[in-house]
């Protein structure tokens, strides 16, 4: 089985710097444009299904990356973005309601403290459903020669890296940038990384 798991493209709100969460925003121009150049770069690769989050953006990435091919698609809440419930769509920063913004700084510097907020979600609980979709995902006797699209976000995506990583270090660094693509391969029960954050722009 070989995963390119995938962030989707630039949004109007990533570019404002906003949070987004389960806010479903679209692509922006230059989210299309990103989508469609890592397309191009991944042309030759045969995908044989797409697995993305509900959210029109990972959607609208997937289809533009996969184009007119014509493969299995399933949709998976478990690897939707994380729920900041009422934070969403504050800035990033936290300038906008300050009482918010040393969690927000937790999230990005300490995302294991970042305490879930009103109606929202924790980074354990998104660990804890991709964990359940990265099990029922590798355990799929029929996925287990097949390369798989995964479409997702910032947040969902290092939680199925969890997966690959299994370490306390959740961000890596940074949060993965738009279109960028982690490239795994699980052959039985062994998981190796092939390329992480990768982007062909």
């Amino acid at each position: 089985m070989r995963l390119y798991i995938m962030r989707h493209g630039e949004t109007a709100w990533n570019a404002q710097k906003k949070i987004q969460g389960v806010a479903d925003i679209p692509l922006d121009g230059k989210g299309k444009e990103l989508a469609k150049i890592t397309g191009w770069a991944l042309r030759d690769v045969d995908f044989d299904r797409v697995i993305t989050s509900p959210l029109n953006r990972a959607k609208e990435t997937a289809r533009l990356v996969i184009g007119e091919r014509k493969i299995p698609w399933l949709e998976d809440t478990r690897i939707q973005e994380i729920c900041f419930g009422v934070m969403e769509g504050m800035q990033v920063s936290g300038s906008d309601h300050p009482e918010f913004q040393e969690n927000l700084t937790k999230f990005f510097q300490d995302p294991w403290n970042f305490q879930a907020p009103e109606n929202g979600e924790s980074v354990e609980d998104v660990c804890r459903r991709t964990r359940e979709f990265w099990d029922e995902l590798v355990n799929t006797k029929e996925y287990r020669e097949e390369t798989i699209l995964i479409s997702s976000h910032g947040c969902a995506s290092r939680a199925i890296m969890q997966n690959v990583y299994r370490d306390h270090d959740f961000w890596h660094g940074k949060v993965p940038p738009n279109c960028s693509v982690n490239i795994v391969d699980v052959n039985d029960g062994k998981v190796t990384l092939v390329a992480a954050d990768k982007i062909y722009y």
